[in-house]
């Protein structure tokens, strides 16, 4: 089997669409730890090695399809935030954006004929269900908490 140039492409920037991700999970970890909110931190840590995950999910595909791996360069990550709830909008928008591109390979992958690749992204179709749902119920339960972050790590500890 090999990709087509198009498909190889897009699956390249894909990766580094997932890499992006993690550093920016990475990044609001970071910003909800030097705010004392260790459960918070923990979960965006959480996400971050799941994104890496899945760009390395993404890597191992390429290469067993016969395509050439390209990392691309990754941009800054957004590292400060005025509010916490800041931080959860992001976490949406971002995972927005993300089920918009992986429908995109898909549309891709049907549009070339590409059953594999198609199958393949079955999975990150899925999981984009969960991680809106996951983001959206963080940023509504911010909402709801009227700002009180305190309550936010308290949601935290009966969701596991």
């Amino acid at each position: 089997m090999s990709l087509s140039k198009a498909m190889n492409k897009a699956l390249n920037t894909q990766v580094g669409d997932e890499l992006q991700a993690s550093n920016q999970y990475l990044a609001i970890a970071g910003y909800f730890d030097a705010e004392d909110l260790p459960l918070l931190a923990g979960f965006y840590f959480k996400q971050s090695n799941e994104e890496r995950e899945h760009g390395l999910k993404i890597v191992k595909y390429i290469l067993e399809a016969g395509g050439r791996l390209e990392v691309p360069a990754i941009e800054a990550t957004v590292n400060t935030f005025k509010v916490p709830e800041d931080a959860f909008k992001l976490s949406v928008e971002w995972e927005k954006g993300v089920t918009r591109k992986i429908h995109a390979l898909v549309d891709r992958a049907i549009k070339e004929n590409d059953h594999a690749t198609r199958e393949f992204l079955g999975w990150f179709v899925k999981e984009q269900v969960e991680e809106e749902a996951t983001m959206n119920r963080l940023l509504n339960q911010s909402k709801r908490s009227g700002g009180n972050i305190l309550l936010m790590e308290a949601y935290l500890v009966h969701t596991k």
